[in-house]
């Protein structure tokens, strides 16, 4: 589980798992931020800690970057005690890390949509889709059966005013969350789709 959640080690774990070919690339990692080499990254990518769940920075241009700023919130990543806030034991183990990812946009749409399986023992019982996560309106959740039937209730945050359209892969999205779900009594498997292809996302426990 402490591999499954790391988000380095996540990726290893779920390519062994589905293949390679649903693993957003890694650009670097490193233990501190002063070891980054940023003249080696490209123009976008994406910057986040291995240990916590919710720090992400999204850079959409290098040369806008306020390093000052940026280090001073990566160096809090780095003292943050993810266990001892949520006590969720797999994130008590895993040794902090920063990593650099490849940037991931949808060219027909604002932001990615997160599609999220809700697993128990191998079988997806339902999903719910988080968009627009970086709007002035703050996050939506819409929950949906298997069949793309939306669900009559929502959760920490309201559903969206849009009808929004089941994924190309979503059938093959349910497909990829079993087979990493299997023997385990619950698992999230995440998934973003972005110009017709599938991304891992992250594995959540709690």
């Amino acid at each position: 589980y402490t591999k499954m959640v790391d988000k380095y080690e996540a990726k290893k774990y779920v390519a062994n798992i589905i293949g390679e070919q649903y693993i957003i690339p890694t650009l670097g990692v490193w233990k501190k931020f002063e070891d980054i080499k940023f003249e080696d990254l490209p123009s976008q990518f994406v910057l986040k800690p291995t240990h916590t769940s919710g720090n992400v920075f999204v850079c959409k241009n290098k040369d806008n970057i306020e390093y000052r700023e940026l280090k001073k919130e990566v160096d809090k990543w780095m003292e943050r005690k993810y266990y001892y806030l949520h006590r969720e034991w797999p994130y008590k183990n895993i040794k902090p890390r920063i990593i650099a990812e490849t940037y991931i946009e949808n060219k027909n749409e604002i932001g990615l949509r997160d599609y999220k399986f809700m697993c128990f023992n191998g079988k997806v019982k339902c999903s719910f889709v988080c968009s627009s996560r970086n709007s002035k309106e703050g996050l939506h959740v819409d929950f949906y059966d298997l069949e793309w039937n939306k669900m009559p209730f929502t959760r920490h945050y309201p559903n969206s005013s849009e009808d929004i359209k089941k994924p190309i892969n979503y059938e093959q999205m349910i497909k990829l969350s079993e087979k990493l779900s299997l023997n385990i009594p619950f698992v999230r498997v995440d998934f973003y789709e972005a110009n017709g292809k599938i991304y891992f996302g992250e594995l959540t426990f709690y």
